[in-house]
């Protein structure tokens, strides 16, 4: 019997925050008619009133909700900068895009990143919150977090499949 893998289209993109692996997945699912899960959706508690500062939801619950879409989706491509979500998409995904983007052209794209409603209240919440998210992406290569460049590396370099590393947004 032939790996399940073969028949299905089901892509991995990782990378820094803002390299555009949004828009990347977006183009792919289009393309290939994949249904998109953007792991940001299922990595964080919803920020309210009460509970304003983001928090990470325990990895478990968040590979819970990852199993469930690869259960009831055939074709996928999946996307987020979260390795310690994405090594649990590895074993079922037929490759993966590494986006290794300079940080200099992740932080152009995080100024000129439309509004993300799934993400934010409002333009003007997204626009507060640039500073913190440019910072954040300026540490890429030196933090040694689940968001690392080191982190994003060693997914890419230990995957024996079907892989692309890109280094630009063309």
């Amino acid at each position: 019997m032939a790996d399940i893998k073969t028949h299905f289209k089901r892509v991995v993109i990782f990378g820094n925050s803002a390299a555009g692996k949004s828009s990347l997945a977006k183009v792919i699912a289009t393309q290939h008619q994949l249904t998109h899960l953007d792991l940001d959706t299922l990595a964080w508690y919803p920020i309210t009133e009460q509970s304003p500062m983001p928090q990470r939801l325990p990895v478990d619950v968040s590979v819970n909700e990852i199993n469930s879409f690869v259960e009831q989706n055939n074709q996928w491509v999946i996307e987020g900068c979260y390795s310690d979500l994405l090594v649990h998409t590895l074993e079922k995904c037929s490759e993966i895009v590494f986006l290794n983007l300079p940080i200099t052209l992740c932080i152009s794209n995080a100024k000129n990143r439309p509004w993300e409603p799934h993400k934010y209240q409002s333009k003007a919440d997204q626009d507060a919150n640039l500073p913190m998210l440019i910072d954040w992406i300026s540490q890429y290569e030196h933090r040694t977090d689940t968001f690392s460049k080191a982190a994003h590396q060693q997914l890419y370099d230990e995957f024996l499949g079907e892989k692309a590393e890109r280094v630009d947004n063309q």
